[in-house]
């Protein structure tokens, strides 16, 4: 009997060591081929001519977050990494990538040194992407397929920090066939204050009154079309549609009913063999019906519904948007480069007032906007290490009926550029700022900017400071 309990504690441990290196040479065989890391950031002070001391504060135009100009922008801080898993099969060209990407800022505007994440207002963790993407999926080299939450997005106007045209960046998947891209995005949000889809309704099914959600689903077709060597012509579809309450809720006067919304566009993107290599034009236009008629506050994601309901349908079925971007890059020697924008929204939500409506929630908001932004850099490379760059931006909004509002900008800021790169994208910066801005007489009296809000009813805006910029990916 002990010689077979010792045969069969031999035959166990024999067993467990087999599986042991089988494990092992399994794990050997998908562990990761590379690593990946990638940053992007701004850090530095700020000095005012109003209190001798940082106030931390854009000079741009309310509700159009950085288009009019960025150089005023707090500090900001991003960390991606991606890491490579080799193909199991031998031979397999499939390639899977698993990217993750951290974003921290401050609420309070303050600077990071003097701000933690147990401060009043202090700093914010986010993680805005972490993806699975496959390549090569069935040894067919034009396949992809992603799942996760990805910063989808197409070209932006950097100088505005403008994601125009495409920016579907959210939480799905996707599958992405040489050319042809389609997605499907879930949105929902959590944020209380929101008066346009996703709405918020109460839903009482466990008993106990609570806000919930209803969550919207986009779902996006893209195709790029190849006109010839330096000319593409890419076209946009978007269907939302976001679902009907639950059938059993028992308040039924805030059950509001589904509703949904499209959005189609095109962009023309050409090559400009004539300058320097890297000048492009890039112009697009895009329309977005329904609760897809965002966006707003220099964000153009179309799931940010703008203005208010049909309360008769109970519907955004008349909500509209226009946005035109046209965006243009010129490197017109190695001595110098002109970077340049023009963006214009329109928007109207469903009720028939063009000026202020009631949401859902009985709150007022304005049911029409219109903006319009023109702007321009210049880089001068006086050397390989040292640009010159030079920004004139001027902004006007207009809230349904109201009077307009406008603001011009003018900044200089004196660049060591450490790469010894001389292109408009050499990074990293060191910067010495300074912006000075005009306001018309009703922005400054409606304090329609970050800055006023701070220093009152002024029609000048300045700002001083020291920064730098880098991004490494």
């Amino acid at each position: 009997m002990t010689r077979f309990f010792a045969f069969c504690l031999r035959m166990l441990i024999f067993q467990m060591l087999g599986t042991f290196c089988q494990a092992q040479i399994a794990y050997q065989r998908a562990t990761y081929k590379n690593f990946y890391i990638g940053t992007y950031g701004r850090v530095g002070v700020d000095w005012s001519f109003v209190n001798e001391g940082s106030i931390g504060r854009r000079l741009n135009l309310n509700n159009m977050g950085s288009i009019g100009g960025r150089m005023e922008e707090q500090d900001y801080l991003e960390l991606a990494t991606g890491i490579d898993f080799s193909p199991m099969v031998k031979g397999d060209s499939m390639n899977v990538t698993v990217n993750t990407r951290f974003a921290v800022w401050s609420n309070s505007l303050s600077l990071f040194g003097n701000s933690t994440t147990s401060s009043q207002g202090g700093l914010t963790f986010a993680i805005p992407e972490l993806y699975v993407e496959a390549n090569g999926v069935g040894k067919r080299n034009n396949l992809s397929l992603w799942v996760g939450s990805r910063l989808y997005r197409g070209a932006d106007v950097h100088i505005a920090d403008h994601f125009y045209f495409n920016d579907h960046s959210g939480q799905g998947f996707g599958v992405e066939w040489k050319s042809t891209r389609f997605a499907t995005l879930f949105v929902s949000s959590t944020d209380t204050s929101s008066t346009v889809p996703p709405y918020f309704y109460l839903n009482i099914k466990t008993g106990t009154p609570a806000l919930a959600l209803r969550q919207r689903t986009v779902f996006v077709a893209e195709q790029d079309r190849v006109l010839s060597e330096n000319s593409k012509l890419t076209f946009l579809g978007e269907y939302h549609r976001m679902g009907n309450p639950d059938a059993n809720d028992s308040v039924p006067d805030l059950a509001y009913p589904g509703d949904h919304g499209y959005v189609l566009g095109a962009r023309f993107n050409r090559i400009l063999p004539k300058f320097r290599v890297g000048s492009f034009n890039d112009f697009t236009l895009r329309y977005g019906r329904g609760i897809a008629n965002g966006g707003d506050g220099g964000v153009s994601r179309t799931w940010l519904t703008f203005g208010a309901p049909d309360l008769a349908s109970q519907s955004f079925r008349n909500a509209y948007s226009w946005s035109l971007v046209n965006h243009i890059l010129l490197n017109l020697s190695d001595r110098f480069s002109l970077n340049g924008y023009l963006i214009y929204n329109r928007s109207k939500g469903a009720a028939d007032s063009d000026d202020m409506a009631e949401t859902f929630f009985e709150k007022e908001v304005f049911n029409r906007k219109e903006d319009f932004t023109i702007g321009s850099r210049g880089t001068w490379y006086i050397s390989d290490n040292f640009h010159l760059l030079s920004e004139l931006h001027y902004s006007q909004r207009r809230d349904g009926e109201q009077p307009l509002n406008a603001m011009g900008k003018l900044s200089i800021a004196p660049a060591l550029s450490t790469s010894g790169e001389r292109s408009v994208w050499a990074r990293p910066h060191l910067r010495f700022v300074f912006s000075l801005a005009r306001y018309n007489e009703n922005a400054s009296k409606q304090l329609y900017s970050p800055y006023l809000e701070f220093v009152g009813a002024e029609r000048w805006g300045y700002y001083m400071g020291v920064k730098g910029e880098w991004w490494i990916f």
